[in-house]
C-alpha cells in the first residue's frame, strides 16, 4: 500500500511547527523498503512525524526484491531507500549494477537468524550439547550439521540452503556459520556468479517473505534471513531457528540507508533532514530499554510496512526469541536500533562487507588495505550523519553524549570470543584478517575454472 502525500499532510499535527534551518532543495520524497521488521526506523519516522518535523513530505512503498530497490534509487524512481549494507558497497565497485550509492546512516545492529527444517533440526540434534534442563546449547555450530549434510552428499543429494540477495549480509553471515563449522559455501568467480563453486552447500535466492513458504516445500532445507521470517518458521510449526547474528557476531552490522551520491549532491540540506529524523526514530526505538517497542510493533504490523501478525513481529522485537515452540529466551539485543552507536556509518563495518566479498571471489582479484579503506570511505559517509546529529544536539532533541564525535570512522577491533570462530576482527588490517580465515581466498588467490590459484 502507499502513503499518499494528502494522507502525510492530513496526518500532520507538527506542519506549523516544521524545521525552517535547513532550507530543503526537494521536500517530496519517495523512500523504498523491504517487508522486514529492521526497516523500523523508516516507518517511525513517518508515523511519528519526524520526517514532517523536518519539512518533509515522504511516501513509503514496499519493494518486490531488493534488486527492484536499487533499480528504483539508481533510476531516481526511488529518493532513497532501506538497503542491504552490500549493496552500496558492491554498485560502487561495480559488482552487478553499477552506480555510486552512499549511505549517511546505518540503520541497526543484528536482527538475522539461520533457520532450517523440522526434519534437518533432527537429524542435528544428536551433535548438539544439551543444558541441565535437557534444552540444546546456543551458540549451535555448523559442525552440527556437517554430518548431516556429508549423509546428503553420499547419498548423491545436494544440500540446499536460501538467503536474499548475493550481496546481503544474510549470505556472507550463512556462510560465514557453514566455514566456521567446516563447511564450505562455495565461490563466485568472474565467468560463474552462482557463488556454488566447489561448494559443500548450495546457496542460491529467495525473497524474505517467501522464505517460509519455500522450506515448506522443501526446495531449500534452511535459510537465513531477517525477522519476522524466522519467528515466522516457529509459529507455523515448519522450522527451528538454530542461531541468531548476535551469536554468531555480537552486535553486528545490518541495514543502510541508501541514496545515489548525486542525490545527496544536488540536496545536501534535505540529506541532513532526512538522516535527522532517522537518527530521532531509531533513538525513540531504543530509549527506555526498548519501552517503545510494543508500540513500534503494532506499526510494523499493518500490513503497509511488514504486515506479519503482531505476536510474531513481537517475539524478536520486544527482547525474546523463540528457537523452537516454547523455548523462548531473553535476547535483549535481538534488535538494536541506536544503542552501541548503531546508527554511524563506520568505515569498518563497510571494511568487512567487503572483505567477505573478497573471501569468496565476488572482489575476484586482491586488493591493498588502502583499496578497502578508499572504498569505505567514498559509500559510508560519517561525515554527514555527525552534521544532523549536531543539528538535533543544538535543538535540544538529542544528547551530545551519545554520538561518536571523535572517531576516525573504525570501531575498535572485534575480539574473538564476540564472533563464531573465534577469530577476531580489526578493519583497519582487512588482509591480515582473511588470511586469518581457515576457510576462504586470501593473498594472492584467485578463482579460475573450479579452482582455486595462487
Amino acid at each position: 500500500m502507499r502513503k499518499t502525500f494528502l494522507a502525510t499532510l492530513l496526518a500532520s499535527t507538527s506542519l506549523a511547527g516544521a524545521a525552517a534551518a535547513l532550507d530543503l532543495e526537494k521536500d517530496e520524497l519517495t523512500f523504498g523498503f523491504i517487508k522486514l521488521t529492521d526497516m523500523a526506523p523508516l516507518a517511525v519516522a513517518y508515523e511519528n512525524g519526524y520526517f514532517l518535523d523536518e519539512g518533509l513530505f515522504v511516501t513509503l512503498e514496499a519493494q518486490a526484491n531488493w534488486k527492484v530497490l536499487l533499480d528504483g534509487v539508481i533510476d531516481g524512481v526511488l529518493d532513497g531507500a532501506h538497503m542491504l549494507a552490500g549493496q552500496p558497497l558492491a554498485a560502487t565497485i561495480g559488482f552487478g549494477t553499477e552506480a555510486h550509492i552512499i549511505t549517511p546512516f546505518s540503520m541497526d545492529l543484528n536482527g538475522n537468524g539461520i533457520t532450517v527444517s523440522n526434519e534437518i533440526w533432527e537429524q542435528m540434534k544428536p551433535n548438539i550439547p544439551t543444558m541441565d534442563d535437557g534444552r540444546p546449547q546456543h551458540p549451535i555450530s555448523a559442525s552440527a550439521l556437517k554430518p548431516v549434510v556429508e549423509k546428503y552428499q553420499s547419498e548423491g543429494k545436494p544440500f540446499n540452503m536460501g538467503m536474499v540477495f548475493p550481496v546481503s549480509t544474510h549470505n556472507y553471515e550463512l556462510r560465514y556459520w557453514l566455514a566456521a563449522g567446516g563447511l564450505h559455501p562455495g565461490y563466485y568467480s568472474s565467468e560463474n556468479i552462482t557463488g556454488q563453486i566447489g561448494a559443500d552447500v548450495l546457496l542460491s535466492v529467495t525473497p524474505p517473505p517467501q522464505m517460509p513458504a519455500t522450506l515448506e516445500a522443501g526446495t531449500i532445507y534452511g535459510y537465513c534471513v531477517g525477522e519476522p521470517w524466522n519467528q515466522q518458521a516457529v509459529f507455523k510449526g515448519i522450522g527451528v531457528p538454530v542461531i541468531t547474528d548476535y551469536e554468531l557476531w555480537k552486535n553486528n552490522p545490518e541495514k543502510v540507508f541508501g541514496i545515489s551520491a548525486e542525490f545527496a549532491e544536488a540536496n545536501p540540506n534535505t540529506t541532513l533532514a532526512v538522516t535527522k529524523a532517522l537518527i530521532r526514530a531509531a533513538m525513540w526505538l531504543d530509549e527506555n530499554d526498548n519501552a517503545n517497542r510494543p508500540e513500534a510493533v503494532e506499526i510494523l504490523s499493518q500490513p503497509e510496512y511488514v504486515g506479519a501478525d503482531y505476536d510474531v513481529i513481537a517475539n524478536s522485537m520486544t527482547g525474546t526469541f523463540e528457537y523452537e515452540k516454547g523455548d523462548k529466551r531473553e535476547v535483549p539485543d535481538f534488535n538494536v536500533f541506536f544503542r552501541y552507536n548503531a546508527t554511524y556509518p563506520f568505515y569498518s563495518d563497510a571494511v568487512w562487507y567487503l572483505t567477505q566479498m573478497r573471501r569468496w571471489g565476488q572482489i575476484a582479484e586482491p586488493k591493498s588495505d588502502s583499496w578497502f579503506d578508499e572504498v569505505a570511505k567514498s559509500v559510508y559517509k560519517p561525515e554527514i550523519y555527525l552534521e544532523a546529529a549536531k543539528l538535533l544536539v543544538e535543538e535540544g532533541l538529542a544528547n551530545a553524549a551519545d554520538f561518536p564525535w571523535d572517531s576516525d570512522g573504525y570501531k575498535a577491533p572485534t575480539p574473538a570470543e564476540d564472533i563464531i570462530d573465534g577469530i577476531a576482527y580489526d578493519g583497519r588490517a582487512p588482509n591480515a584478517y582473511l588470511d586469518s580465515l581457515p576457510i576462504g581466498l586470501k593473498g594472492e588467490q584467485t578463482v579460475v575454472g573450479t579452482e582455486v590459484q595462487g
